[in-house]
């Protein structure tokens, strides 16, 4: 049902005046008169915003940490909504941050209770966010241990009972077992091979539940850059198929922490191959009854596949990246081309198996469609074109990643180029109010943009240390400041710095730190909040995570976060003229300026950040000093 606006229209002013009369009076009256302050910063990108709804542009709002941009970019984000019919859509950079955006005390709870309103907001996480019936029934046969069980009981009783499923309401979430481990949660949640299309459960899924409940939000619509990107990328495939687009038509679209869309872009559009998903795959095909030659072509396939990862492993330059360079011998790409003869006999098999039905229609439609997918990704590796391949872990397995490098012209054609209002809203787009850097990363030609400072004091909340130490001192550098007990946040610079900073740290000390990854994230972090450890670890709260006053008091920036040497920003540096200056620097500066952004949060916020700096990042003092907000120390 269509909300009414929160002001009256009348027939002598435009929606857009009336907008504008409307959020001054909240900005400069309603919410200071409630203890909010008024700060100046937050009501130019408030207005800023109602000009690109009003021109249909794309805005680059860049705002300090503190300017109050969330109430900038809600209040004309619920109008428009509402004023249009259609949900506003805000993607945050990942899951966690969702959570955060919609908790009790947030900015949103905030407005409701000061303003009386009764925003309509739902969160439509991404698929893999999600429990699937079907894998949890799988992994209910093997898995003996406390966490499936957790899962079971949480079902609804309903589910799996015959009947109307209208008075279930949505299960099945991420966040709704903290306890459960990222590896664990990674055998029962959603992956890219289920096809939900053609699953008999697809209607008693939590996953459908939730997706039928946010598509009838009337303001705001919450979800991830990577689930938007992942809508983008299927939204046509999925409509020739007769199914819904994963998210529904918005008004307008708020990217908060706007400099990551192009990572989730280029993520939604990779293809994956695993080492071990076909084999079981088919394994789920070898019924009885099957034909002897399709049993043969698929015996064939599987250990075709085999040599291929043989290969693979053989041709891989070793380096602690999570992404793994493949150098492609000439035995690695004749075992490509023999696979995708395989499948192409294999499918031509299970064309006849279609009629024979010995196999269950669900696991050949998943086979099919998988196979598919499988031979497209091998035509794109074998074909040594301007794609980008490594291969990493991905859900506990190696996996070959394959992805197109031209995504800038995919996001023109299917983002930038629909006349849509979108607002990248962030502390760091810039480097030095220069929007160069991110409009030429994501093909964005024509955008208005704006910067203004935070409005906080930092000479008077914070203080910055930089510890010129070896590499082999920092743990003990970090173990020295931690005795003092203060609420710390230890930022690396990837996931394999992490575990190697945790397996030097003793283990009775490690007992009092959480590393991201042990549990579910948004879990940890509340748990950190509340003062249940003192400690977290994380690779990738760079951005985001809010925490304020005693719940963070200090900031460890372990390593400078330059880019990894891997083929994705290999790649990016191949394509460069200048690829420390255009990709390695401003990648750097922005990302470091999001970690030292975690610390002050509000006007009660004080604390300290240290930066641990090596012989060789020493050396980078002068490309980054210009950018901390206060004169730091030298250790």
């Amino acid at each position: 049902m269509r909300k009414s606006l929160p002001f009256v229209l009348s027939k002598d002013r435009s929606f857009f005046e009336s907008l504008g009369d409307w959020m001054g009076d909240v900005l400069y009256d309603e919410l200071p008169e409630k203890g909010f302050e008024c700060r100046d910063e937050q009501i130019f990108m408030a207005y800023q915003i109602e000009q690109a709804l009003k021109e249909k542009n794309v805005l680059f709002a860049e705002a300090g940490v503190g300017t109050g941009k969330t109430i900038a970019y809600l209040l004309p984000a619920v109008s428009y909504a509402r004023y249009t019919g259609k949900p506003a859509l805000i993607a945050c950079a990942d899951e966690t941050l969702i959570d955060q955006l919609v908790k009790e005390g947030g900015d949103i709870y905030k407005l409701q209770k000061t303003l009386g309103l009764v925003i309509d907001v739902r969160l439509a996480k991404s698929r893999d966010q999600y429990l699937c019936l079907k894998r949890f029934e799988e992994a209910e046969k093997v898995e003996t241990d406390e966490w499936i069980d957790d899962i079971a009981f949480s079902i609804p009783d309903g589910v799996y009972a015959q009947g109307s499923m209208i008075a279930i309401q949505p299960y099945g979430e991420r966040s709704d077992y903290p306890t459960v481990s990222d590896e664990d949660w990674q055998k029962v949640n959603y992956n890219s091979i289920m096809q939900c299309s053609v699953c008999d459960l697809r209607n008693r899924c939590g996953q459908t539940l939730h997706r039928a409940h946010y598509r009838k939000s009337t303001d705001l619509i919450i979800c991830s850059q990577d689930f938007l990107m992942e809508h983008l990328a299927t939204k046509e495939s999925r409509e020739r198929e007769g199914q819904l687009a994963l998210l529904p038509e918005v008004s307008m679209m708020v990217l908060d922490e706007g400099h990551l869309l192009e990572y989730a872009a280029q993520k939604a559009m990779t293809y994956k191959v695993q080492a071990t998903t076909i084999v079981r795959l088919l394994e789920r095909l070898m019924v009885d009854g099957v034909r002897e030659r399709t049993l043969y072509a698929m015996e064939k396939l599987q250990d075709d596949h085999e040599l291929f990862f043989d290969q693979l492993r053989d041709d891989l330059v070793v380096s602690k990246e999570e992404r793994k360079r493949i150098n492609k011998s000439n035995a690695l790409l004749k075992y490509g081309k023999q696979l995708i003869d395989d499948v192409e006999t294999l499918l031509e098999e299970l064309v006849f198996e279609s009629e024979m039905y010995m196999i269950p229609e669900y696991e050949l439609n998943m086979a099919e469609e998988y196979l598919e997918q499988y031979e497209a990704s091998l035509r794109i590796f074998i074909a040594q074109g301007d794609a980008v391949d490594w291969l990493e872990e991905t859900d506990g397995e190696e996996t070959l990643v394959i992805m197109p490098r031209l995504i800038t012209e995919v996001l023109a054609e299917k983002l930038f180029s629909k006349k849509l209002p979108i607002v990248f809203s962030s502390a760091t787009l810039s480097v030095n109010k220069d929007f160069s850097y991110i409009a030429y990363s994501l093909g964005i030609r024509n955008y208005q943009s704006f910067s203004v400072p935070s409005p906080f004091d930092y000479e008077e909340v914070m203080r910055i240390y930089l510890h010129e130490l070896s590499q082999k001192d920092k743990t003990s550098r970090v173990q020295q400041l931690l005795r003092d007990g203060e609420k710390t946040l230890i930022l690396f610079k990837s996931k394999q710095a992490m575990l190697d900073f945790k397996a030097e740290l003793p283990l009775m000390e490690r007992m009092y730190v959480a590393f991201e990854g042990d549990r579910e994230l948004s879990g940890i972090v509340r748990d950190f909040q509340e003062g249940t450890v003192k400690t977290l670890c994380s690779y990738h709260l760079w951005e985001g995570l809010d925490l304020p006053e005693e719940a963070l008091t200090r900031v460890i920036i372990y390593d400078l976060p330059f880019p990894p040497h891997d083929p994705l920003f290999d790649a990016k540096r191949t394509f460069a003229e200048n690829p420390y200056e255009e990709v390695e620097l401003p990648f750097m500066q922005l990302r470091l300026q999001q970690g030292m952004g975690r610390l002050i949060r509000t006007s009660n916020d004080h604390g300290d950040i240290h930066i641990l700096l090596n012989e060789e990042e020493a050396k980078q003092r002068e490309t980054f000093e210009n950018i901390l907000a206060v004169t730091p120390e030298i250790k």
